[in-house]
């Protein structure tokens, strides 16, 4: 019989100049980008955690720590990764991710495809399991003034 669990993610990050703005391993066009230790990348962070959360593997910051130098800069897919190859070690497969960017601008509809073919890349899922979907917070705190961005991401994993 197989065994379902669903993990959820979320992550945020400050919109500062002189940075690329990263989301999902595209690099999109913008005056501003997300501040970290790593590329910033919001939408792998989520989906990482997301993906630890489900198989009960802790979160990003305990494998990844900000305090480790080997991190500074990292692509973030690589965070992806080693989340995907920890839930498959305990016997998990990925069935299907759900994600949303919230994020004032730019504005996101030219690069979906890109973005969902970058994370089905990374996981080695089929196009049609992976959902990328873009919000705006209408004007409404640090992410509606142009001040961050925010990701979300469910994922379902299936073992046996």
């Amino acid at each position: 019989m197989s065994e379902y669990r669903a993990g959820t993610g979320w992550d945020v990050h400050r919109l500062v100049p002189g940075r690329p703005l990263i989301l999902g391993g595209v690099t999109v066009p913008f005056e501003l980008g997300l501040e970290g230790h790593s590329d910033a990348d919001v939408l792998a962070h989520a989906v990482t955690d997301a993906i630890l959360g489900a198989a009960a593997l802790g979160d990003i910051g305990q494998h990844f720590p900000p305090s480790d130098a080997r991190w500074k800069g990292a692509d973030s897919l690589i965070f992806l990764k080693h989340a995907l190859e920890l839930a498959r070690a305990a016997g998990f497969e990925l069935v299907n991710i759900d994600s949303t960017i919230i994020l004032e601008r730019p504005k996101l509809k030219d690069y979906r495809e890109r973005i969902r073919q970058s994370l089905a890349g990374a996981t080695g899922m089929e196009l049609t399991s992976v959902s990328v979907k873009f919000k705006t917070a209408e004007g409404v705190g640090p992410v509606g003034e142009g001040k961050s961005a925010e990701a979300r991401a469910v994922v379902m994993l299936r073992r046996g």
